[in-house]
């Protein structure tokens, strides 16, 4: 019983963080900033594997992962590091403000919980802006050619950029296409670029 309660407590902590606009606005900033960094690899990815000649899907998933793995863990252990830094000087400064010191207070523990699901959210956004563009290499020698799943790759990952721009320009009281298409751009640049690269 007594770790039901714990963990509907940590539930509840955890919803009234996401509650707070403060939270979500820097999570957001987070997961979108290395989601954009994320698809844009991807993009690079594919593409360069195609016009490197490798012919099959797997090993293209295999490199994705690779580069998921690392801006993933770049993603939390980057921002675990920057919020604690961010959150500790935060502390300090209230702390000398009121003459007291804040350690172990709910103040703490709440800027603490704060850094776990910035520190989350900056992970999960490069996740999916690499493996989401990964999915039709799944589907490559049965149904698909490496071509045609570059091709759909590429489309995927302008989608999802296209999906943050519009998110953004919702929020933002900006035109959401014209945001999402802005954004959407950057996968197709990389895609050209790539076409310039030696070998």
């Amino acid at each position: 019983m007594s770790d039901v309660t714990s963990l509907r407590d940590r539930l509840d902590s955890v919803r009234e963080l996401l509650e707070d606009e403060e939270v979500r606005s820097i999570s957001r900033r987070y997961f979108i900033s290395n989601g954009f960094d994320g698809t844009l690899t991807s993009i690079g990815v594919v593409v360069g594997a195609y016009l490197s000649g490798i012919a099959d899907g797997l090993t293209v998933i295999t490199i994705g992962l690779g580069a998921a793995v690392g801006l993933g863990t770049s993603g939390v252990w980057s921002v675990w590091e920057i919020e604690r830094a961010e959150k500790q000087a935060e502390l300090l400064e209230l702390e000398r403000a009121m003459l007291t010191g804040l350690e172990g207070t709910a103040v703490q523990q709440r800027r603490a919980g704060a850094r776990k699901i910035n520190a989350v959210a900056s992970g999960i956004g490069p996740l999916i802006g690499i493996l989401l563009p990964l999915v039709p290499f799944l589907a490559q020698g049965a149904a698909v050619t490496m071509l045609e799943a570059t091709l759909l790759a590429v489309a995927v990952g302008v989608t999802v950029l296209f999906t943050f721009g519009a998110y953004l320009g919702s929020i933002s009281k900006q035109n959401w296409i014209v945001a999402g298409v802005r954004m959407g751009l950057a996968g197709i640049v990389v895609a050209i670029l790539n076409l310039f690269l030696p070998g």
